[in-house]
């Protein structure tokens, strides 16, 4: 007589002795997307880092520079918005491989020759290929984390932006000062391409996909029931005209300003205005990149339990990343007429790194009233247009500064206009983001949504 089988203990044997390993598996691709992230500013900084050398050698204007910075941004939230309607088909995996490749291969032109043509070629692919990297990378990372367990992995994606300046800044120095600015654009062709073969062996999609959401039922977890529920889906414009994702869109675009400024023409300002040493300019920008690492690596991971214990999403998430934008905005402002002391470093540091927190907390905010179907379309609109400054601040801050009468006054009007852009959209992101409002009028249902 054949005796009957027993399916479900084995089966919960199997869910337990699975999940040890794959929490391991989880923060592998996370360890990996933070190298990712640490590679991508790296290669976004590199030209700010040599602007000097460059600008000396080429014999450029300020306003050639910024265009040449600017020049960055002209496909990079275009791409990020194609690449999020296409992360609904194609595999994390294969996304983020070829996006590292194509950062290799952007690098080499001014290799070859150096001319202002050759650095406009390599950066306006350079930025094609980086529009997607935030929001795919971190619409990867969510596959591998249930939502109530997201704040620290979220938080860990964007400090491999802080980690970037932190290493970059000094380690990039070094080579431009040692072995000329061509080296450093050399090496992180070679970094990039390593990275891109170790994920291709190691980074695949996680449980809590969407598209594998059925085979993750096994796990007995919330979030993977919540996930395995019939896919809903709305109408894009219903998802992007609803306060939070507006929101969201107003606080990254105000933080991206700061961040986009900062890549170009920091490094400039530090050297020509404060006489600062190349060494002395990377230290403080490191410095800048740890506080920053302090306050992601601290503040959301907080906030996310603050979430969990009852705090609603509009203030575990929203009006965080209002505040730091009105923050930095404010030390935007006031850090010009600081002086040379310690108080001037403080404003410096919570102008460029005090909004630090806005970029993992806006994904998660623009997530709490999207379906998963529907997350990675959604996070590449997102980025595309919170992103946008990187095709304006650049090259506003060049023409300011040929045009004012000194280079000290078109630094001066720069910061001030960069502190209104910054005042005025963290306005809108406190006034405007309400998550647990819009998923109602949204009509997101459990199964649609994470709880909020």
């Amino acid at each position: 007589m054949v005796e009957p089988l027993s399916p479900a203990p084995p089966r919960e044997a199997a869910g337990a002795s699975s999940r040890p390993v794959e929490r391991r598996r989880a923060w592998l691709i996370a360890a990996m997307i933070v190298t990712f992230m640490l590679i991508n500013y790296a290669d976004k900084s590199v030209l700010g880092l040599a602007a000097v050398p460059i600008m000396d050698e080429l014999g450029i204007s300020n306003s050639t520079y910024g265009m040449v910075s600017s020049s960055f941004a002209l496909l990079f939230s275009l791409s990020g918005l194609i690449v999020g309607f296409v992360s609904t088909r194609l595999s994390s995996r294969v996304l983020l491989f070829t996006m590292a490749v194509l950062w290799a291969v952007a690098q080499l032109p001014v290799l070859f020759v150096a001319s202002v043509p050759a650095l406009v070629a390599g950066r306006v692919l350079l930025g094609a290929a980086e529009g997607p990297a935030a929001s795919m990378s971190m619409h990867a990372l969510y596959k591998w984390f249930p939502a109530d367990r997201r704040g620290l992995p979220s938080a860990l994606q964007i400090s491999g932006a802080a980690l970037g300046m932190l290493i970059a800044a000094p380690v990039v120095t070094w080579l431009i000062t040692g072995f000329g600015w061509r080296s450093a654009f050399a090496v992180l062709a070679v970094v990039s391409l390593v990275w891109s073969l170790v994920w291709w062996r190691v980074g695949h999609d996680g449980p809590y996909d969407e598209k594998r959401a059925p085979g993750a039922a096994a796990h007995p977890s919330a979030d993977a029931a919540r996930a395995s529920a019939p896919g809903q889906r709305l109408p894009y414009r219903r998802l992007l005209l609803s306060g939070t994702v507006l929101g969201s869109i107003a606080s990254a675009f105000g933080a991206s300003w700061a961040l986009a400024w900062s890549h170009a023409w920091l490094p400039v300002y530090l050297r020509t205005q404060r006489d600062m040493t190349p060494g002395t300019a990377a230290t403080l920008i490191s410095g800048v990149s740890a506080f920053s690492l302090i306050l992601l690596l601290s503040v959301p991971p907080l906030l996310d339990r603050l979430h969990r214990r009852g705090l609603s999403r509009r203030w575990a998430n929203g009006a965080p990343q209002g505040a730091a934008v009105l923050v930095a905005a404010v030390a935007m402002a006031a850090f010009p007429f600081a002086g040379d002391g310690w108080v001037h470093l403080v404003l410096l540091a919570v102008a460029f790194g005090g909004h630090a927190i806005v970029f993992p907390l806006h994904y998660m905010t623009a997530s709490a009233v999207t379906p998963p179907l529907q997350r990675g379309a959604v996070f590449g609109i997102v980025a595309a247009t919170g992103t946008l400054p990187g095709l304006v601040a650049p090259y506003v801050t060049g023409h300011l500064l040929d045009s004012a009468a000194s280079q000290s006054a078109g630094y001066t009007q720069a910061f001030q206009l960069s502190a209104v852009v910054m005042l005025v959209c963290g306005l809108v992101a406190l006034a405007t983001i309400r998550p647990e409002r819009d998923a109602r009028r949204l009509g997101l249902t459990e199964g649609a949504v994470p709880a909020s």
